[in-house]
Order: structure tokens, then sequence, then C-alpha cells
């Protein structure tokens, strides 16, 4: 059987449902993870500690964490942004702690309403906590609108390399760029995670990419040329940024799968498996548009997936 190169780490359930209005129910979000479980994905992002008032989608993280350790063999993962949400995450017994670290001053200020530098503060906080409380749970600090800011505009590749920088200095295991508005292209996209590799060597991170203009899978393709082995994506393409006006469309997580075994890059997720995955997700979301082309379109004639993900 072989060895998966790439790690998927779906952030649907995070991501995604944090953009829709609806609010999923939490037995209809426990029968998706299992699905996405059941087709082989090892790590999944199941929620955000964050108000309920902020964030009423997700105030089932806590629950959700709690039937997601059950599940053998998988990474669960949440996103906080502050000291708080850490408090809470850990309590909930996470094993991976996400944190957006934003390069631009503007969507800083708008997503958690600290400065940069105040964030870089909050992470060290974080890193302090968890040394104390669960040394053996992992912290990544994403590094949002690494690409462009549909606030401020252009961001200097430099800041985003500094933010990182920081970041890794601050105690954090990992530091990813993600693509948090939609504006990337595969030649910053290779540029900037060189870039990173360069700076920090193997404790850069994901790649968190959207799909907003068409380019999601092609800058997943520079990435991994770069050297990434890690991407973020989410079942249906659902997701966007709150604070990141116009930004929609995480990835689609069937297409990036789907690209990777048809060049025969192992995932070590079997495909018909995770397109069912889709059936959990349309019934807990009636009415909400799901996107992907490969489920449109249907595996090629003649296709034969090579490996998949056995327990």
């Amino acid at each position: 059987m072989a060895v998966p190169a790439v790690l998927i780490s779906e952030v649907g359930p995070r991501d995604g449902l944090q953009s829709v209005k609806t609010i999923m129910s939490t037995a209809d979000k426990i029968r998706w993870i299992n699905a996405l479980h059941a087709s082989g994905i090892r790590e999944i992002e199941v929620g955000s500690f964050v108000p309920a008032s902020s964030l009423p989608q997700l105030a089932d993280t806590a629950e959700l964490v709690r039937h997601a350790l059950t599940l053998p063999g998988l990474t669960v993962m949440a996103l906080v942004p502050n000291l708080r949400g850490a408090q809470a995450a850990l309590a909930s017994g996470v094993h991976k702690l996400t944190i957006p670290v934003s390069a631009s001053e503007a969507h800083s200020l708008a997503n958690v309403r600290k400065s940069r530098d105040e964030m870089v503060a909050t992470v060290r906080d974080i890193v302090a906590l968890r040394n104390a409380l669960a040394p053996g749970v992992k912290i990544e600090a994403g590094v949002s609108t690494a690409f462009g800011c549909t606030i401020q505009g252009a961001v200097p590749e430099d800041d985003v390399i500094r933010t990182a920088a920081l970041c890794v200095a601050a105690g954090v295991d990992e530091s990813g760029l993600s693509d948090t508005t939609g504006y990337a292209n595969p030649a910053q996209v290779g540029r900037l995670f060189r870039r990173l590799r360069a700076e920090i060597g193997d404790k850069a991170g994901a790649a968190h990419l959207h799909n907003t203009r068409g380019l999601g899978l092609a800058n997943c393709l520079a990435a991994y040329e770069a050297g990434v082995r890690t991407f973020d994506a989410s079942l249906g393409g659902l997701g966007g940024c709150p604070y990141a006006p116009g930004a929609s469309g995480n990835v689609v997580t069937e297409d990036l799968v789907f690209m990777f075994e048809a060049m025969g890059v192992c995932t070590g997720i079997d495909l018909a498996k995770l397109l069912a995955a889709r059936e959990p997700l349309k019934a807990g979301l009636p009415g909400e548009a799901l996107y992907g082309m490969l489920p449109e379109a249907g595996l090629p004639k003649g296709f034969v997936q090579d490996a998949v993900h056995v327990d």
C-alpha cells in the first residue's frame, strides 16, 4: 500500500460553514465528518473556538471535537484567534491549533481587531499556554492575506515572510500561507513558498488556497512544485472569510484529490468515498450551492485509483 505523498487537510467544517448563513445541525456535521474520515481524510479542522455571537454556525465546536477524537488516526484541528479560544480548544483535547495572523495590517484589524505585531504577541502567549498545559499539541500560524488583501490591496512579499518568521520565532511548529482573498497566481505562489522555505526551512506549513478566480488548482500545483506537501481544501468548495469582502470558494477537495491522484501522487483518499461524502453535506445544508468539476463530470473512463487509505 502506497504511503500518501501529500496531506489533504479538510477545512470545510470550519472555513466552509462559517461562510454560509444556514446553521448546520450538530448531528448533520457529525455525519459529514464521519463520511470524510471514511474516505481516508486524516486531518480535519472541525471548527473554531470563537464566541457563538460572532459565528453561531460554529457554536458546537467543542462537541464536534469530542466526537472527532473517537475517529481512529484522525488529527483533530481547530482555529483559535485569541488566548481565550486557545484555552477552550486545549481543554477540549484537540491535537492541533491553527492561528490566523494576517500579513495585511488592515485585514488584521478587521478580522481580529489587533495589529500584526499584537497578533504575534498573542501567538507567543498561546504557545506559552500550550507548553504549560498540553506540550504535545501542535500549533500552526497561517499567514492570511499572504497574496493580497481586499481592504489594503497589494501586500508586500517581505511583510508576508517577516510575519511567518516572527510566528516561528514566537514558537509555533509551522507557518503556512493563505490566499484568503483569492488573489494569488501560480508564479506568485511558487515564488512566495520558495521564499518561505528558504526563510523557515521545515517549519514551512500548509498552502491554504482559494478558487475565487479559478486559479485554485493551478496555485496548488505551483505550491507542490515549490515543495509544499500539505494542502487545505473544502468539500464542495465551501468557504470564504467574513472579513475579506468578495472572497469566496476554497479549493474543492474532490478536484484537488483527483488532480494529485491523476498525476500519480498518492493522497491516501478514496475518491468514490470522498464523492459520497457530499451527500451528508447536501442533507445538512439543503439549498446551499456546492461546487466542483469532478462531481459534475465524473471520473474519466478507465480511470483506476492505484492506492487508497486503509487502516
